[in-house]
């Protein structure tokens, strides 16, 4: 059981970890927020993982309110990166302005 345990937490640290180097590095904000739930996920498991090993089930509610959180989150990221009429959304992914004129070029 020991060796399970330590094997896990390498695993859920190494994806932390990653998850990390993709929020800050990750070129969109799209990378970022999923590279934000991809962490937000892995911290549920580990907290699964340690009511498994210490046998009980008192963190329950830590973990559905973790979920809701990730999951509201995502749901607001994913109604603002979706917005067509917004200059912002734009700048942010990367691309160019929208509403701008084919002779005007994006600020």
């Amino acid at each position: 059981m020991t060796v399970l345990l330590w094997i896990a937490g390498v695993l859920f640290a190494a994806t932390a970890l990653l998850a990390i180097l993709r929020v800050i590095r990750g070129p969109s904000i799209v990378d970022r927020i999923i590279a934000s739930d991809v962490l937000l996920t892995t911290l549920i498991l580990v907290v699964g993982a340690e009511m498994v090993a210490n046998q009980h089930t008192r963190t329950i509610p830590l973990m559905v309110v973790m979920a809701a959180t990730a999951i509201l989150g995502t749901v607001a990221v994913a109604r603002f990166v979706t917005r067509p009429d917004d200059t912002r959304v734009a700048r942010a992914l990367g691309g160019e302005n929208p509403t701008a004129s084919a002779g005007e070029e994006a600020t």
